[in-house]
């Protein structure tokens, strides 16, 4: 079986939140046997940064839906969309 590399985006509920601690929590949040393999910041508008973390995904797993549901269920995000995907 292979992995699977992810490239996620991450918003934050406001330009307020300490990114510090949504890293954190989404790291916290994750499923079994996935994990993050760094994390990018980009800013959008008014103040406001994305994060964007890469997560390794094991191929039986399904795919990133996992993720996604786990990621938008921590506190402070707005959303969470699939930026990239891809075999390694």
């Amino acid at each position: 079986m292979g992995k699977v590399a992810a490239k996620i985006k991450v918003m934050p509920s406001s330009p307020e939140v300490d990114l510090d601690e949504l890293e954190d929590a989404l790291s916290s949040a994750l499923p079994e046997g996935v994990k993050i393999n760094g994390v990018e910041r980009e800013e959008v508008a008014f103040g406001l940064v994305a994060l964007y973390p890469t997560v390794i995904v094991p191929d039986g797993a399904g795919g990133t839906e996992a993720v996604e549901e786990t990621f938008a269920d921590v506190e402070n995000v707005e959303s969470v969309a699939v930026e990239n995907v891809g075999r390694i």
